[in-house]
């Protein structure tokens, strides 16, 4: 090869070779810092969408986790309250048992009394205060904690459904609430009517037909059953305000409606005892059946509190406190059956949470030991082709020889 000034290949071959060399350790670099091999898309682009996804999968598991968790916290607050109502019943079995024996004086008999009342005011204090994360507990509902794995087929069975019980004195047995039931053979007409106490509930065609600022209108749904869900969120103040039924409608202070079954919705008396009794419900619809046909129909089958102002109250009484009893130990059976559900389902979680992050490992985690030893290379190739560099540029220096 002949001696040249205009191209020095040795050098071009070294600046190439030196340039490729610091790209690899440049990488090698960001992969020591990071402790990931895929820093970036050009690194691996079917390993890094790989692991974006197990990354949203992991982060769904984990969030779901702390739902689970969160769900547990709340049922073990009911749990908790439930067991203090349990003592507090057992309790009263005892005051009964007392009140129920003869011989007794008045005021021994009143004494047993005020203190049966004062456990019942504090079960229904119970039922209504007993709150987890400023959320009341003991709502009649449905508990649903949401699991995801971030995938599609969350749509599947994506919750835990818990149903809580409502607590007071009267739902768990120590009275029952007076109750009536509206059977709807067709659909309302818009203007008809259904008054319960002294609240008036109007059917209208449409939700565009809803005034903000009236209150107790009621859409009409796309079925029997959609109408009376309708009514039934208006009556007891739940979500679809402003859509099911007016924004200004308000919480209805004399009855609820406990549930709702194809064209049958049972309306029952807010308290129990035998004030129920006087709350009149009436209607406007003509295609009614059972007890409202006729016009008005007054809730019926509340009975007062038990109590223990006689002895044979007492022992009457004593036979309701023992069903509350098992009321009680019931629902804290199934508060019990979902917590054990739930802590099973965090079992999964994390046992599934393991093995992504252990695959999400596998294809993102660097390997150290590999490397370091990289490392080590490219910082002696750099060092070598910088002095190849330096020697290829000395050579053609060697023409300045030709001249002297």
């Amino acid at each position: 090869m002949g001696l040249t000034i205009l191209s020095n290949i040795p050098a071009l071959v070294a600046e190439n070779q030196l340039s490729v060399t610091n790209s690899d350790l440049q990488n090698t670099l960001f992969q020591l810092s990071s402790g990931s091999k895929i820093n970036s898309g050009a690194d691996d682009p079917a390993g890094l969408s790989i692991a974006d996804g197990l990354q949203a999968n992991i982060s769904a598991l984990t969030q779901s986790a702390q739902n689970v968790t969160d769900g547990v916290g709340l049922l073990q607050t009911a749990d908790g309250a439930l067991s203090q109502v349990t003592s507090l019943l057992n309790r009263a079995v005892t005051l009964a048992t007392e009140a129920g024996n003869a011989g007794l004086t008045t005021a021994q008999q009143q004494a047993l009394q005020n203190e049966f009342t004062s456990i019942t005011n504090e079960i229904n204090q119970i039922g209504s205060n007993t709150t987890y994360n400023n959320t009341p507990v003991f709502t009649g509902s449905s508990l649903s904690v949401f699991l995801s794995d971030g995938s599609a087929s969350d749509a599947v069975d994506p919750t835990i459904s818990v149903n809580m019980p409502t607590l007071s004195a009267g739902a768990i047995g120590l009275g029952t609430y007076a109750s009536a039931t509206l059977d709807l053979t067709a659909q309302p007409a818009s203007g008809d009517t259904v008054t319960i106490g002294t609240d008036t509930y109007t059917f209208v065609a449409a939700a565009s037909d809803l005034v903000a600022t009236t209150a107790n209108q009621v859409v009409i749904g796309s079925s029997v059953q959609n109408t009376l869900d309708n009514l039934q969120a208006a009556v007891n103040g739940t979500g679809g305000a402003g859509t099911t039924y007016s924004a200004a409608t308000v919480e209805n202070s004399a009855a609820q409606i406990s549930s709702v079954n194809g064209g049958s919705a049972t309306i029952q008396a807010a308290l129990p005892g035998t004030d129920g009794n006087s709350i009149a419900v009436s209607t406007s619809i003509t295609d009614t059946s059972g007890g409202f046909s006729g016009g008005v129909t007054d809730l019926a089958g509340g009975t007062a509190a038990a109590d223990l102002n006689t002895s044979a109250d007492a022992q009457s009484a004593l036979t309701s406190i023992e069903a509350a009893i098992a009321s009680v130990a019931a629902d804290r059976g199934a508060i019990g059956s979902g917590i054990n559900q739930m802590n099973a389902a965090v079992d999964v979680i994390n046992n599934t949470s393991q093995n992504l992050s252990s695959s999400l490992s596998g294809i993102q985690d660097a390997n150290m030991g590999t490397v370091v030893a990289n490392l080590s290379e490219y910082q002696v190739l750099e060092q070598t082709g910088i002095a190849a560099l330096a020697q290829a540029n000395t050579n053609e220096q060697a023409v300045l020889k030709l001249l002297q």
